[in-house]
């Protein structure tokens, strides 16, 4: 782990979100002081950190210890208190083979491109 791009990307991952360091350290339950010392490199979060920082900046933390430069989040993480409809269609798909997985990933891409073009200006 590169500790030494941390704060560049913590920096770039939040400002990516479009929020200030005081948004930042309010989404992730933390003192402003204490999110400012991640961002500014006086201090070096845990790997338990780096998660919860990852799944709120919609990020991995590959990328923010700089193994790799997509900044896009490498899971997702889908609770049945936030999204009960999802959280059961993955867990009833996920249990399926990968035949069938692909079926319904052709099908929802379908059904996306679908929408997109129903709702574009004419």
């Amino acid at each position: 782990m590169d500790k030494s791009i941390i704060p560049q990307r913590l920096a770039q991952a939040r400002e990516n979100l479009g929020i200030t360091k005081a948004e930042a350290s309010r989404r992730l339950n933390l003192s402003k002081i204490g999110y400012g010392r991640y961002e500014s490199g006086d201090r070096t979060p845990s790997i338990q950190t780096l998660e919860v920082i990852a799944q709120c900046f919609g990020t991995s933390v590959a990328y923010l210890t700089g193994e790799t430069d997509e900044i896009n989040p490498d899971k997702v993480v889908i609770t049945k208190m936030n999204s009960p409809e999802l959280f059961n269609l993955i867990l009833s798909v996920s249990e399926c083979d990968d035949a069938f997985i692909r079926r319904i990933s052709t099908y929802a891409s379908q059904l996306l491109k679908d929408t997109k073009e129903d709702s574009a200006p004419s």
